[in-house]
């Protein structure tokens, strides 16, 4: 972008602005925006692949099928490593922030995509969501017996105050670092895309360069989008097994 100087600025963070849909400087909670116009096109591509993909369950299956029973098995068994057969009940919550999350982060990578897991205010609701589900779960599965998480038995005596107060803290940062982690991850290499897009249009014939640094980070946005969908969703069975077996 050209600046009066003659020089050119390159602002990497313009893509994560949240816009009004239909015009308008002002944003309030009810705004359609940008955010809800790429939810809602995770969701509608969640459903189809999911649901109109499955609709037929040839033998012999589709692409779009052979898709949705690889995410469906992926995640199945994700649960049930981490969280135990227990957990396998609560696969449909787990199945769907998994499909949510790396929906979002894979039409982030189309061009002209607003990535809606870049915003702190998209995580941080899917992380709070998480962790109070599984502290509800705990408490009602356990009763009281939920706060044995906290209390380490095998350590010794003295100490287990101690570790209780560190165990209480971590246990509510959880949803902090699950949220910064996540929209951290595809924030920065968003930005680092655009730097490099924006040097590539700004060197001319001298571009190449750029142009592979460009495909080079974009590669490794594709391993990112998937990686950080599946470290979400493992965090998540690993606090479910902790609500569904609290003893140390």
């Amino acid at each position: 972008m050209a600046e009066d100087t003659g020089g050119f600025a390159i602002h990497p963070m313009d893509q994560f602005i949240v816009e009004p849909l239909f015009g308008g400087d002002t944003v309030h909670w009810y705004t359609p925006t940008n955010v809800t116009l790429w939810m809602a096109l995770t969701v509608i591509v969640v459903a189809a692949l999911l649901i109109a993909g499955m609709r037929g369950r040839a033998i012999v299956p589709s692409r779009i099928q052979s898709i949705a029973e690889l995410a469906y098995g992926f995640v199945y068994k994700m649960i049930e490593d981490v969280a135990g057969r227990d957990g396998v009940k609560y696969f449909p919550y787990v199945m769907t922030l998994f499909m949510f999350i790396v929906v979002s982060n894979f039409l982030g990578l189309l061009p002209w995509a607003f990535t809606t897991t870049s915003h702190i205010a998209v995580t941080a609701v899917l992380a709070l969501a998480v962790f109070v589900t599984v502290t509800a779960l705990g408490f009602v599965l356990h009763g009281t017996r939920f706060l044995k998480l906290f209390w380490i038995e095998a350590a010794p005596l003295p100490l287990r105050p101690v570790l209780a107060l560190i165990e209480v803290i971590s246990y509510f940062v959880r949803p902090v670092s699950h949220s910064i982690r996540l929209a951290g991850n595809m924030m920065a290499g968003h930005a680092v895309i655009k730097v490099f897009a924006g040097f590539a249009g700004a060197l001319g014939v001298a571009s190449v360069l750029p142009i592979v640094a460009v495909v080079a980070v974009y590669g490794l946005e594709v391993m990112v989008a998937f990686i950080q969908a599946y470290v979400f969703t493992i965090l998540t069975c690993v606090y479910l097994k902790d609500a569904l077996h609290p003893a140390h």
